[in-house]
């Protein structure tokens, strides 16, 4: 048998052929041929391609799809040039109406099955390793001499016919001061999976338990690890495992197939990528483009900008526009509240900046087909009905938007109010906005610009902001 050593600076078509001759005491490919493309397997029925073909175009985040065979082709000639599919890889796993009943080191005794079955070659993580490792960035797993962490979570992928599962992510722990230069070294290598599609808390992917993955081995984060997390070809064999086949097969997850092909990292004429926390708790950091970034600090220069002199200036904290923009990017649900009722002589009393600026939110929301609901006054609820409305016929909204009140009864409203039955692990909405809206004073009255109290016109909808500092994963602004 052959130890890892040097297996790392080994040619592709060398390692193929020892893999195909079995001499190998290796559990993963991580680190073999640096430099080189390596690939996920899933070969099915031939009946069953096209659509998984679909299937891959529709989540090419965690499918990017480098080669499809013909039926009992075992050759891929884009991407190799003398490999044989049934041999080629480590492991092998087969499925049979959704169940894994076996692993193999060859799949040649099926191959009268496999002449009617399309082999699919999906890219893989372990690809951008050369170039993450020549940005100064260490790789854990292969420090650790084990397989990458893979783990299932709670984010759907599109479906296709009869091919449905959620997304697998592979995590690999990284200095968070090495967070953008990752970025940088991966963003541009779709066809390894590209940039991480999350930063921060695994509970926020529905992942409970860094030290158990669902597949792989676990990997230790050191002092001043960040959890970073990429998209997985294994998504594939989830895919194949709820489509039920008959018959199916992949590769062992971490026994990859390994290209020919070189992963050249190529930077293309978008913007630079650039990585900010948007929150502690959870742990959470966001991705942007360094012109986007620069566009919204511009922005924020000008809100800051004083012209009746009125002596805000003090109130404006830097960069948080940029943080306001990036959480609600993340945001799948958001509520909205409006409304300042300073002109308490008239009907309405309400100013008439926020109600259309809340407007231009929600559509926005909308168009990002994301949930959004608008809190305000019980006094003010025919008001904006009639608004909605109107904007909807107008074409502004795509289609009416829950409207809401909130009274406060007592200490816990405002938490049953934000959260299913009151329970912070559950909340209705990711992200708050308030938008020309009176908050509490001191001394427990709502004040206008004149100082004039009224109180009497304003529902308490700031304490839903305030118990939102107190829910996990709900960000606010304004």
């Amino acid at each position: 048998m052959l130890l890892t050593g040097g297996l790392k600076s080994l040619l592709p078509h060398v390692l193929r052929r020892i893999i195909r001759s079995n001499r190998l005491s290796i559990s993963n490919t991580s680190g073999m041929a640096e430099g080189y493309k390596q690939a996920n397997v899933v070969i099915l029925h031939k009946s069953l391609a096209d659509d998984f073909e679909k299937f891959c175009h529709a989540n090419d985040g965690p499918l990017p799809l480098l080669y499809r065979s013909e039926p009992g082709d075992w050759k891929c000639p884009s991407l190799s040039s003398d490999s044989d599919i049934r041999t080629d890889c480590l492991q092998y796993r087969k499925y049979e109406h959704g169940a894994c009943t076996g692993s193999l080191k060859s799949l040649k005794e099926y191959s009268e099955q496999l002449k009617d079955m399309v082999t699919f070659y999906l890219g893989c993580s372990f690809s951008f390793e050369k170039a993450v490792q020549k940005a100064g960035i260490p790789i854990r797993n292969v420090e650790q001499k084990c397989n990458v962490s893979m783990y299932k979570t709670s984010v759907p992928c599109y479906s296709i016919s009869m091919f449905h599962c959620n997304l697998v992510v592979t995590m690999r722990p990284i200095p968070e001061s090495k967070l953008g230069a990752a970025v940088l070294a991966t963003s541009e290598l779709k066809e390894a999976h590209g940039a991480p599609i999350h930063i921060g808390d695994p509970g926020l992917l529905g992942v409970q338990d860094l030290s158990k993955p669902d597949y792989g081995d676990p990997v230790h984060l050191h002092p001043g690890d960040i959890p970073v997390f990429w998209a997985c070809g294994v998504t594939g064999v989830e895919a194949i495992i709820n489509c039920r086949a008959p018959l199916a097969f992949t590769h062992s997850p971490g026994c990859m197939f390994i290209t020919d092909v070189k992963n050249d990292n190529v930077r293309s004429l978008g913007g630079v990528p650039q990585v900010h926390c948007i929150s502690q708790d959870p742990l959470h950091f966001s991705i942007v483009s360094e012109e986007a970034a620069q566009k919204i600090k511009a922005l924020e220069t000008l809100i800051g900008i004083d012209p009746g002199e009125r002596g805000i200036r003090h109130l404006q904290r830097q960069g948080e526009l940029l943080r306001a923009c990036l959480a609600m990017s993340h945001a799948g649900s958001v509520l909205i509240t409006t409304g300042f009722p300073t002109h308490f002589m008239h009907q309405p009393p309400e100013e008439n900046d926020g109600p259309p600026g809340a407007l231009a939110i929600a559509a926005m929301l909308q168009a990002l087909e994301k949930q959004v609901a608008i809190v305000t006054d019980q006094r003010a609820m025919d008001l904006n009905k009639k608004i909605i409305e109107e904007a909807v016929q107008l074409g502004i909204l795509k289609k009416p938007i829950p409207l809401l009140s909130y009274q406060s009864e007592s200490a816990d409203s405002a938490l049953m109010f934000l959260c299913e039955n009151g329970n912070p692990g559950r909340p209705r909405f990711d992200h708050l906005v308030a938008i020309e809206r009176a908050g509490m004073a001191a001394d427990g009255n709502y004040y206008n610009a004149r100082k004039v109290n009224i109180k009497h016109l304003v529902d308490p909808i700031d304490e839903l902001f305030l118990a939102a500092q107190t829910i996990p994963g709900v960000t606010t602004t304004g």
